[in-house]
C-alpha cells in the first residue's frame, strides 16, 4: 500500500453519494506497501479502506480481485470484502482512475512472526487453497517467471559499477526459466504475502489482505514466496534463513493440505523465482518511483542475498532443520 493520487473532500462526497454506507467523515493516506494508493476511510462507527489502482493493475482484471474476496469471505476465510455501490457495481473513478472500497479488518500485523505463527499461517494458506481450487475465476500470474523478462530488460542500470549486478540477475533469470518446473498443483493463489498483509489480533493470525496480485499458479509457489517473505531473521542488514520457521510453515500446511512430492522436488527452484522477482521489483522501483510520492522504498539488497542463500541450497531437505 502507498499513497500516489491525492484525493480531497470533493472525492469523499463522491464516496458518501454511490455506498449506502455511513457518512465518511474523515481519511488519511496509509504509506506502507509500493503498488497502489490506499486510504483509512472514518465513518461514525466504522472503518473502511479506499483502494486507488495504479499502472499495475490492468482495470479489466480488478473484478476477479473483487469476485475472489467476495467467495473467501463466503467460505469463511477472513479478508476484505469488497462493498458494492448503490448500483451493485463493486468499482467507481476517482481522479480519472478505477478505485473500491472494502471492510476494515481488525489486527495488525507484526514486526517479526516467530515459529508459532508460520504454523497458523500454513494452515491458513492450505485452507485458502482448498477454497480456491472449487473458484471458477482465472488470472495470469503478471509476476510469474516468464512475465520477468521485461521487467529485467526495464531496469535502469545507470554505471559500469553494476554491470557485475546486471549479469548476474540475468545468469539467475535464465537458469531459472530453463529448470521452472511444467506442470504441479495449481489454482489461485494470494501471490503476495508478505508480513504486512497478514493480520493478528491478540496473537492470532486474524485475516489476510491485499489481494491484489492474486492469480492462477503453483500452490508450491506460494509457499516458496511465503519462505522468503517471513522465513529469514535480519541481523545488521544480514539476511539468515531460519529452517525452523520454515518447518513450522510446511507443516502448518500439511496439517491441512498435504504437499506431494513433485512439489517437494521443486522447492528450491520456486524459492529462487520467488526471490528474483522481489529483486526486480525492488530495483524496479528503487530506479523509476517519483520522488512526490508519499512511498517507503523497500531495500532491494535483501532480495540479492535471499536469492544467493537459495542458490547455495538445493533439495527439500536442505529447508529444514
Amino acid at each position: 500500500m502507498a499513497v500516489y493520487t491525492k484525493i480531497n473532500q470533493r472525492d469523499i462526497d463522491i464516496i458518501n453519494s454511490k455506498f449506502n454506507i455511513e457518512k465518511i467523515l474523515t481519511f488519511q493516506g496509509i504509506t506502507k506497501g509500493i503498488e497502489n494508493t490506499n486510504y483509512i476511510l472514518n465513518s461514525k462507527n466504522k472503518k473502511f479502506i479506499l483502494t486507488i489502482f495504479e499502472k499495475r493493475v490492468l482495470p479489466k482484471e480488478i473484478p476477479f480481485f473483487m469476485k475472489l474476496m467476495d467467495h473467501l469471505n463466503d467460505s469463511k476465510i477472513n479478508c476484505p470484502r469488497p462493498l458494492k455501490t448503490k448500483d451493485k457495481n463493486y468499482l467507481i473513478k476517482l481522479k480519472n482512475k478505477t478505485a473500491c472500497i472494502v471492510t476494515f479488518l481488525k489486527g495488525k500485523d507484526k514486526k517479526k512472526v516467530n515459529e508459532s505463527d508460520c504454523y497458523a499461517i500454513g494452515k491458513t494458506i492450505a485452507k485458502m487453497h482448498l477454497v480456491t481450487k472449487k473458484i471458477r475465476l482465472t488470472r495470469k500470474n503478471s509476476m510469474g517467471i516468464r512475465y520477468l523478462k521485461p521487467l529485467l530488460q526495464s531496469i535502469k542500470f545507470k554505471s559500469n559499477k553494476r554491470s557485475n549486478l546486471k549479469k548476474f540477475l540475468f545468469n539467475n533469470f535464465n537458469d531459472i526459466k530453463k529448470n521452472w518446473p511444467k506442470k504441479l498443483p495449481s489454482g489461485i493463489i494470494h501471490g503476495d504475502l508478505f508480513i504486512d498483509n497478514i493480520f493478528f489480533n491478540k496473537n492470532n493470525l486474524s485475516g489476510i489482505i491485499d489481494f491484489y496480485f492474486a492469480a492462477n499458479d503453483y500452490y508450491m509457489y506460494e509457499i516458496a514466496i511465503c519462505i522468503n517473505a517471513l522465513c529469514f531473521d535480519e541481523k545488521n542488514k544480514k539476511f539468515i534463513i531460519n529452517k525452523k520457521k520454515v518447518n513450522k510453515l510446511i507443516k502448518g500446511y500439511n496439517s491441512v493440505k498435504k504437499i506431494k512430492l513433485n512439489e517437494k522436488n521443486n522447492l528450491n527452484i520456486l524459492c529462487r523465482g520467488a526471490a528474483l522477482r522481489y529483486l526486480l521489483t525492488r530495483l524496479y522501483d528503487y530506479t523509476n518511483t517519483p520522488k512526490t510520492a508519499l512511498i517507503k522504498i523497500k531495500d532491494p539488497n535483501e532480495y540479492y542475498q535471499k536469492l544467493i542463500t537459495h542458490n547455495n541450497l538445493n533439495t527439500f531437505k536442505d529447508y529444514l532443520i
